[in-house]
C-alpha cells in the first residue's frame, strides 16, 4: 500500500474552486463557502484514500461527495 504524506494543489486547481465557490455564491450566498469546505475536505481525504479510486486517462478519478465535480490526482 502506498502513503501519501502531502498533497499538492495546483496553480489551476485552486483557480478552478475559486470559480466555483463564486458561481454557487451568486446561486446561493453562503452555499459558495460549504462548496470549499467539501471540495477541500474531499482533496484532503487523499492522504489516507489516494489509489483506490479507478483510473480515467492515466489519473486517478474521485467523485466529489456533495457536489457534481471529479478531482483528478497522480501519485
Amino acid at each position: 500500500m502506498k502513503t501519501v504524506r502531502d498533497v499538492v494543489v495546483l496553480k489551476e486547481v485552486a483557480n478552478d474552486l475559486n470559480d466555483g465557490k463564486a458561481f454557487y455564491d451568486r446561486r446561493e450566498p453562503g452555499v459558495g463557502d460549504y462548496f470549499w469546505d467539501s471540495l477541500l475536505s474531499d482533496i484532503e481525504s487523499l492522504v489516507l484514500y489516494a489509489g483506490i479510486h479507478p483510473k480515467e486517462y492515466g489519473f486517478f478519478r474521485m467523485l466529489a461527495k456533495r457536489f457534481p465535480y471529479a478531482i483528478y490526482y497522480l501519485i
